[in-house]
């Protein structure tokens, strides 16, 4: 049973200009063979993009994608019709699967940021499928609002369902107070502190810094304004 912090200013990371991106795990040139994911939880990307800017169209398969908007509006369109643009706490998923050509951009005048997240699937050759959800923010607000289940079994349904044992949850805890994150002992979790500052423990979290957490539940403190949190929860696998 274990908790480990990960420092955001020590993560692989890219400034491209009009893209500034850090990786949680290897990713595109940062390479870290101790590093190549977390469980099932193979990229997660915490990406800032400029105005007018984005990601041409370029393909995927045989991959659970989550995009977690956390300012700024972000633009989705694919190869199977779908254009969506998603705002603050909004959340995007496509199952690539067999195949899909897509794009992501930025056409407003303000930066945008959001969490890109892939999930490996509990198995390959899927049919594509894409899918959205406009979460209220304020529903998260002193609570764990589940985001994306697996399965009805999951703790907390909700409204999008990935192929994987996965669950994702999002939570603002205000300034001065606690919640707790059941971790069970044969599942696992990364967490990232999205916003604000936070504490678990004696393991302080600044803005973009993320826990692993192994069979281990943790309470979470917010220790300056409001601490914005994402959790990954999902089966314990040894890779």
């Amino acid at each position: 049973m274990s908790v480990r912090w990960i420092d955001y200013d020590k993560m692989g990371h890219a400034d491209h200009g009009w893209l500034n991106s850090h990786f949680h795990f290897s990713f595109d040139r940062y390479c870290n063979p101790d590093n190549v994911q977390f469980g099932v939880l193979r990229v997660l990307n915490d990406d800032t993009v400029q105005p007018g800017k984005g990601f041409d169209p370029h393909p995927h398969s045989d991959m659970e994608i989550i995009s977690y908007v956390v300012e700024g509006e972000l633009t989705h369109r694919d190869s199977m019709g779908n254009e969506r643009t998603l705002s603050r706490g909004q959340v995007q998923y496509m199952s690539a699967g067999t195949g899909v050509v897509h794009s992501e951009y930025n056409n407003t005048a303000k930066p945008l940021r959001w969490l890109q997240i892939w999930i490996l699937p509990d198995k390959k050759g899927y049919e594509p499928a894409y899918g959205d959800f406009a979460f209220i923010f304020k529903d998260r607000i002193g609570r764990w609002l589940p985001l994306v289940t697996y399965s009805d079994n999951a703790r907390g349904v909700a409204p999008i369902r990935i192929h994987a044992d996965v669950n994702i949850s999002a939570a603002t805890i205000l300034a001065g107070n606690s919640l707790d994150l059941p971790v069970a002992r044969n599942r696992q979790a990364y967490l990232v502190n999205i916003e604000g500052e936070s504490r678990a423990g004696t393991v302080r979290l600044k803005r973009g810094d993320a826990l692993e957490i192994v069979g281990e539940s943790v309470t979470l403190d917010s220790t300056s304004g409001d601490a914005h949190i994402l959790v990954i929860e999902m089966a314990r696998v040894a890779v």
